[in-house]
């Protein structure tokens, strides 16, 4: 299992650095900072880092909470009360509040094989 949850969040921490840098671009960069749509852009970006976490994690929930925590994290960054690196700290905190999450709920699986966390395993 170690070994699993290792290749899980090396996934999410990859998933995370190919949306906040290559995948957001300067227009969404820029974007979310200041403009009619500023809002609209920031959470915008936010959804995607959350589809990458539904998809790594296969689970909407930490998807939906991705999204939600992503979108707080950046406009605290957008108002100027984090800096560049509290936030992408913040980002990882979550990444981390993930495997947690996850880790909790496999070990209360009672049985693997239909367990929908099981793939992460690899016991299903």
């Amino acid at each position: 299992m170690i070994e699993q949850m290792l290749m899980l969040a090396l996934m999410l921490i990859g998933a995370h650095w190919v949306c906040d840098y290559p995948l957001q671009g300067e227009f969404l960069a820029t974007a979310k900072f200041k403009g009619p749509l500023r809002f609209y852009h920031l959470v915008a970006h936010a959804g995607i880092q959350g589809a990458a976490v539904a998809l790594v994690t296969a689970n909407v929930w930490l998807g939906l909470a991705e999204w939600a925590a992503h979108t707080v994290i950046d406009e605290l960054k957008v108002r100027g009360k984090t800096t560049f690196a509290q936030d992408q700290a913040l980002h990882i905190a979550c990444k981390i509040l993930w495997l947690v999450i996850l880790a909790t709920a496999l070990s209360a699986c009672t049985v693997p094989q239909v367990c929908r966390y099981c793939w992460v395993v690899g016991t299903g």
